[in-house]
């Protein structure tokens, strides 16, 4: 009896065991659902690769600029007199209405407007503009602005994915997502597009001006131009200025209505040493700036430099490289003096001299 009793329980438990088995691995045989939590590693995939987050922070904040301007159409017998309508975009910088956008967007505008993504159109009024950084500042008078988020820390790198927010060909705000491949110079010897950041997202008409934000949706530049060569089709090389100089162009405007830049009116070379060999690897330390020119009635000949001086020290303070030498010169309030320490043939000087002020034409 006992045997039998044995014999009962195992089979019982066979058919269990084989029972469950055909229910979880064969689920379709039985024709029943298998509860939901047992579907989870059946529909669990990886969370698609997406900017929304990024978007979502800082499009708000940037805004399509409508310009109009008079100009004479040069076309018929008489010259007569046009309205001209131009359209950009912007980013909203503070909340007390600082707008920036790009000098070209705005350049003889007679009538600024900007509309925000909200719906308001709002008349925006010229703050001051820079024709070498491309920048201007526009002001508008709103409660409850959105701003860009910002991070006057942050150092882009190049390879970061970026994306460029803008109003292309007035179709209404578009992304366009790239890399950067450069990273510009962030001080004031910028000289236009040459030293301005480059990346591969797309700027069209219309997108000048916009935000250049990375994949947290903070700022790192102002959208600028394509690269262009007359008769050539270019792709994938786009400019904006990085934000550490629109940041810096902006208070400028603000304070002054325009920006001064210094300059000692000279030509050099990165040397490696006394004897003015040229830095030609990034490997190398650079030794200082030799003097290869020098501008007649400029800063540098009123103090007596000399062709084949090498500068060491700016102030007192030593730089890695050229683009450093420059921005230290031109970050300099205009009418200052600057003690720079010189070789001049194997013999360490110090000399004063007394930068001006940049000017253009």
């Amino acid at each position: 009896m006992l045997k039998i009793l044995l014999f009962i329980i195992k089979s019982i438990a066979y058919g269990l065991a084989l029972a469950l088995v055909i229910l979880l691995f064969f689920p379709k045989l039985t024709g029943i659902s298998l509860p939901a939590w047992q579907h989870v590693a059946e529909q669990s995939e990886p969370a698609p690769l997406s900017y929304a987050r990024a978007v979502r922070k800082a499009a708000p904040a940037v805004v399509n600029v409508y310009t109009r301007s008079r100009v004479i159409d040069p076309r018929g017998l008489r010259p007569r007199s046009i309205e001209r309508q131009e359209l950009g975009s912007g980013v909203i910088m503070s909340a007390n209405g600082y707008i920036l956008t790009n000098h070209h967007v705005v350049s003889g505008a007679d009538h600024i407007e900007v509309a925000l993504q909200d719906g308001r159109w709002l008349e925006a009024v010229l703050i001051g503009q820079d024709v070498i950084s491309d920048l201007a500042v526009l002001y508008v008078q709103a409660d409850n602005l959105p701003v860009i988020p910002q991070n006057t820390e942050l150092e882009p790198q190049v390879g970061d994915v970026v994306l460029a927010i803008g109003n292309p060909l007035n179709l209404g705000q578009t992304i366009t997502q790239g890399i950067i491949s450069a990273n510009g110079n962030n001080g004031l010897s910028s000289r236009g597009y040459i030293d301005f950041m480059r990346m591969d997202a797309a700027i069209n008409k219309g997108n000048s001006g916009g935000a250049l934000v990375n994949t947290n949706g903070t700022l790192v530049g102002i959208n600028a131009a394509a690269f262009q060569l007359q008769n050539q089709e270019i792709q994938g090389i786009f400019f904006a200025v990085p934000y550490q100089l629109a940041q810096n162009i902006m208070q400028k405007l603000i304070k002054h209505g325009r920006v001064t830049r210094s300059h000692l009116g000279v030509s050099g070379d990165a040397v490696v040493n006394a004897a003015g060999d040229r830095l030609v690897s990034t490997g190398q330390k650079m030794y200082g700036l030799a003097l290869t020119a020098i501008n007649p009635g400029g800063p540098a000949d009123e103090a007596d430099l000399q062709v084949g001086d090498v500068i060491l020290k700016i102030a007192g303070e030593q730089f890695d490289d050229t683009r450093q030498a420059l921005n230290l010169i031109a970050e300099t309030a205009p009418d200052t003096e600057l003690v720079l320490t010189i070789d001049r043939n194997g013999q360490i000087i110090e000399v004063p001299t007394i930068v001006r002020e940049l000017r253009r034409g």
